[in-house]
Order: structure tokens, then C-alpha cells, then sequence
């Protein structure tokens, strides 16, 4: 049994999964834009636009969090009608190597099953290849066609799951 729950964060903790999301971005070595990090701490904004999850553990401690969003809404990126996408999945460095990464994006899934999604998908850095393994060892399948590159030499990837 985990000693951890997923469920959607209190406003009071958004400002702490807002650093908690910058720290894991930091740590992967995946932040070189400054104007990215403003977006992953404005959790507050993020909440409007999308669905979060946070894994909190039994002493209220957060442990990470993920966007839940819908085709055609502000933070989609390559989702299309019938799919549900997630993004900005991040853990505590505290928490790395518990599972957590993989209960969050399991609870994705199960959303997407309750909203009758056909499908889950996500782009992701190319070069986080600790990400991709776990997409891979859960079931998703790459996406090539939807690869993009939002900035020059910045290359997303996308995975895709078949409900």
C-alpha cells in the first residue's frame, strides 16, 4: 500500500508545487528559459486552464504534480479531439524512485477513462530519456508524426496511449 494519495492540491499548496516543479525541471537539467520557469511556478494559472493532481504523502508532504488538459484549451499542445494530454509532470527530488512519477501518470490515465478519452498522449524533451523509459515501461508508444520543435534546437517528443 503507498503511503502517498493522488489527488487535486488545495490552493495553499499551489505555491509550493510551483517551486517543486521548477526543483525537478532544475535537477533534469531541463531549464534554459527563464520565461519557462515563470510558467511552471505559476501554478495558480495553471489551475484555471487545466486539471491538476498532486501526490501528497500521509503527512500532507507534496511529493509531485501533473496538468490534466483538454484538447483545445490554453496549455494543449498536441492533443486532438477524443484525447486527453498531460504535461508539466514533476517529482521532489526527495521523492525520486518511489513510483511516483508513474502513480501520476497512471491517474491520468484513469481520468482519461472516466472522460472517455480514446487516447492519452504527452510530448516530452528529447533528451529526457529517464521520462521516456517510463512512458515506454507503462505502455505509451511513440508519436513521430507529432515531434515538434517550439524553439530553435528544442526538440519535443510525443507519446501516445490507447485506451
Amino acid at each position: 500500500m503507498a503511503d502517498y494519495e493522488i489527488r487535486p492540491p488545495r490552493g495553499d499548496e499551489f505555491a509550493a508545487l510551483g517551486e517543486l516543479t521548477v526543483e525537478a525541471y532544475q535537477l533534469g537539467g531541463l531549464l534554459e528559459d527563464v520565461s519557462y520557469e515563470d510558467e511552471l511556478r505559476d501554478v495558480s494559472r495553471r489551475a484555471e486552464h487545466t486539471e491538476l493532481l498532486a501526490a501528497v504523502d500521509v503527512s500532507g508532504r507534496l511529493l509531485g504534480s501533473v496538468a490534466v488538459v483538454r484538447p483545445g484549451t490554453k496549455y494543449a499542445e498536441i492533443s486532438r479531439p477524443g484525447e486527453l494530454e498531460f504535461r508539466m509532470l514533476a517529482v521532489a527530488s526527495a521523492a525520486q524512485g518511489r513510483g511516483i512519477g508513474e502513480a501520476l501518470t497512471r491517474a491520468v490515465l484513469g481520468r482519461a477513462r472516466e472522460l472517455g478519452a480514446g487516447r492519452v498522449v504527452l510530448c516530452s524533451l528529447d533528451r529526457m530519456r529517464i521520462a521516456h523509459r517510463l512512458y515506454e515501461r507503462i505502455g505509451f508508444h511513440r508519436l513521430p508524426e507529432r515531434d515538434w520543435q517550439p524553439f530553435p534546437n528544442t526538440t519535443l517528443i510525443a507519446y501516445g496511449y490507447d485506451l
